[in-house]
């Protein structure tokens, strides 16, 4: 299937439409980074909130101070959670057993 042709107008709206939600995914993460947010109030909120909703479940795991990818890996792995998963497709359960093999 073939992309449709924008126009220049429909082309830059769409980058700043782009850039915008990356700049939201970057301060989401440098909040959790910081301590200002918590990951489970963060993963409560995932399925209102689009930029949470739409950054994977890695992603915010590795912004928790003292996860690396590794840790991050084995936490999904225990949890049952696909690595590619995005934060709004977590179910309770997921979400449940995320939260426990965190603490």
């Amino acid at each position: 299937m073939a992309l449709p042709t924008l126009t220049p107008e429909q082309r830059a709206e769409a980058l700043a439409k782009a850039a915008a939600a990356r700049k939201a995914r970057s301060e989401l993460l440098a909040s959790i980074k910081s301590g200002e947010q918590s990951i489970d109030k963060v993963l409560k909120r995932a399925k209102e909130d689009k930029t949470i909703g739409k950054t994977k479940v890695a992603a915010l795991l590795k912004a928790v101070p003292g996860l690396g990818a590794v840790k991050v890996a084995a936490l999904l792995e225990q949890a049952g959670i696909d690595p590619d998963r995005r934060a709004a497709g977590l179910g309770e359960r997921q979400r449940a057993a995320l939260l426990d093999a965190l603490k």
